[in-house]
């Protein structure tokens, strides 16, 4: 059984010092299913730059020119291929067990009657 994709979306302007903790809790996971999509705002600070360079080839990075924290939350989703969408902030991170514990949890229809 194949286990559902998971396109993890962090939308970010100018976190250089918060946004390694929030990719790392995604690259983190024990629910190894994910597609994670970085869309930087317009970031000045040297976020991009710490991205491609620590990075490289494990998440999807995109830089789009300043137009708001919820035009960089559509761009992701318009590229996301996941069959679940997670949004986290980029001063922000998660447990380990955050979608190991939200996936099985979306798949049974039963939690939703």
């Amino acid at each position: 059984m194949t286990l559902p994709l998971v396109s993890v979306i962090i939308p970010t302007y100018n976190r250089k010092n918060y946004i390694q903790d929030a990719i790392d809790s995604v690259l983190q996971q024990t629910y190894k299913n994910i597609e994670l999509i970085i869309v930087d705002d317009g970031s000045t600070d040297g976020t991009g730059e710490l991205i491609r360079n620590k990075y490289k080839g494990m998440l999807n990075y995109i830089w789009q020119e300043n137009q708001e924290r919820s035009a960089a939350r559509n761009r992701g989703m318009n590229i996301a291929k996941g069959d679940y969408i997670a949004f986290l902030d980029s001063d922000d991170y998660w447990e380990r067990n955050k979608l190991a514990q939200m996936v099985p949890l979306l798949q049974d229809e039963n939690n939703f009657d």
